[in-house]
């Protein structure tokens, strides 16, 4: 699986940088030994070349918008930025490959927006739950600007010219002027009885219906692992065109099933699922690229799906409190814990929001809230985030989610815009280790539910999913759809399902949470084709 597959350990050990977990599990490519002790430089740490990258020199915490000394916050920006000038991605090097997590852990914070209708603070107050006439939400404020019955002409497409080149030459298809769809390739893999991809082995979706999509290619961070490799716009509210839900998923349909229709005459391809595929579309998996929940009429759009019998995947990158506490309840819902402590988080995710740090903290805590199902979404990076092991189980022990994703990074080629190589990448022998490690420290509520060893991915549940010894991470859809749509409170527990013997987590498996009625591919030569991407 991602970065060399589910193999040994993957190289010798590592230095810890000060203040890291002692008895965290060590990684291969990550900390190195810096200059004098052994604790690297003063300015951060090492990566695995022997680079020095800046985490948080002179103690800003994101005051007066810098990562360091040297390091200026992203700015927002309508057009892509040029990747081979560096641009607004935090000022770090240009030379290394990017990595790709292609498939992806308390009491409320005190502090609270301010209201733009009652000058008081409103950050949690029942004015986010209204919408008025003419008025949508926008980068966590309510605006007349953009609403259904305001015309929005002043305002400009998210999706430039350019964009929508470079997109459409990736195989993206854009929906609107603001979203986008594109084929996963577990859906093709599917289709042609090769497997599906982690969330059906852990949820039981069908794969091959599986739609990927988002009504937002903007996003509010600039990780370093992302796989738009920066060339997507970034901001900080939705000031762009706002487009109709249901044309959006009328959109995302069309595009889709024309893709999968595309396949027809593939070698491969079974007939059968073709014939599904090709018609209908069961779930969709709102995280391709940008952050989904600042599209303003994300609700609307929400309960569109469920209506037509689509479960929703959505996955934010916790940036946008105040629109966590309003959104409507979908299928399963994701943050992405991408580090544990505001210097690595800001290394890594590169936020444009100064206050990114009090932001996240504030997502953890409305997911803490929420009553259905809810995942941590954890990325692995060797150097970068894997240290502050205890970091992260205060996290999961403050949000509470139900599940915790843990995935290591996945290489995908070179890139200007990254400084992440190969040696960023666990192998899945770690990523196993680590969640072992994460399970002893978290105590009697979570248990290793699952894997996905061609995603190099492993599944913690809560325990209350285990019923009588049988784990119940799989998801009884059409009750969801009922239950969504009937206007009635239910729970994460009202819609799951058992999950089959080959989808538990066992030390000993040599399928790696393969699906049995599936067929592996092997190249010519022997070697297995690990497809190690996916939603």
């Amino acid at each position: 699986g991602g970065g060399g597959g589910g193999g040994g350990g993957g190289g010798g050990g590592a230095a810890y940088p000060v203040g890291a977990d002692a008895d965290a599990p060590s990684f291969g490519g990550g900390w190195n030994e810096g200059d004098d002790e052994g604790d690297g430089p003063p300015s951060g740490f090492v990566d695995a070349r022997g680079e020095a990258y800046p985490v948080n020199k002179g103690g800003k915490g994101g005051e007066g918008g810098y990562y360091g000394e040297d390091q200026p916050l992203p700015e927002e920006s309508d057009e892509e930025s040029d990747a081979g000038q560096g641009g607004s991605d935090g000022g770090y090097g240009s030379d290394g490959g990017a990595v790709v997590d292609m498939e992806d852990m308390g009491a409320m914070m005190s502090k609270q927006r301010e209201d733009p209708n009652t000058g008081g603070k409103g950050g949690s107050s029942a004015r986010n739950n209204r919408r008025y006439p003419g008025e949508v939400a926008v980068g966590g404020k309510w605006s007349k600007t953009a609403g259904p019955e305001t015309a929005d002409a002043d305002r400009k497409p998210m999706v430039t010219p350019s964009l929508r080149a470079s997109l459409t030459k990736q195989g993206y298809k854009i929906v609107g002027s603001h979203s986008g769809v594109k084929l996963c390739r577990w859906t093709k893999a599917m289709l042609r009885g090769r497997g599906g991809c982690y969330k059906h082995t852990f949820y039981g979706i069908v794969s091959y219906q599986c739609m990927e999509a988002t009504p937002s290619l903007a996003c509010a961070n600039k990780c370093v692992f992302c796989w738009r490799h920066h060339d997507n716009p970034v901001g900080t509210s939705f000031r762009w065109q706002v487009n109709e839900p249901d044309d959006l998923i009328a959109g995302f349909e069309e595009k889709h099933l024309e893709m999968i229709k595309a396949m027809k005459g593939v070698p491969g391809v079974l007939p059968e699922r073709f014939a599904e595929a090709s018609k209908s579309v069961k779930h969709c998996a709102l995280s391709l690229v940008g952050e989904p929940i600042i599209y303003p009429r994300i609700n609307e759009m929400l309960t569109g799906l469920h209506r037509k019998g689509i479960s929703t995947f959505m996955v934010t990158n916790a940036q946008f409190p105040d629109e966590m506490e309003t959104l409507v309840p979908v299928t399963q819902l994701y943050i992405s814990i991408d580090a544990p402590t505001p210097e690595e988080l800001k290394a890594v995710d590169r936020p444009l929001f100064s206050d990114f740090w009090e932001r996240f903290l504030e997502c953890v805590d409305q997911l803490r809230a929420k009553k259905q199902r809810t995942v941590f979404r954890l990325t692995l990076v060797n150097g970068w985030n894997t240290q502050a092991l205890s970091k992260y189980v205060q996290l999961v022990r403050r949000g509470g989610p139900d599940f915790i994703e843990v995935k290591g990074v996945t290489y995908c080629g070179d890139s200007t815009a990254s400084p992440l190589t190969i040696k960023h990448c666990p192998y899945h022998a770690e990523v196993r280790a680590y969640c072992k490690a994460m399970v002893a420290e978290l105590g009697e509520g979570y248990e290793l539910a699952s894997e996905h060893a061609h995603s190099n991915i492993v599944l913690i549940a809560r325990k209350e999913f285990k019923r009588e010894g049988v784990w119940h991470t799989w998801i009884d859809y059409d009750k969801f759809t009922s239950l969504a749509t009937s206007g009635q409170p239910f729970g994460a527990e009202d819609y799951c399902a058992p999950t089959p013997d080959w989808a538990t987590y066992r030390d000993d498996a040599a399928d790696g949470g393969f699906d049995p009625n599936e067929t592996r591919f092997v190249r010519k030569g022997g070697n297995q084709v690990v497809t190690g991407g996916g939603c």
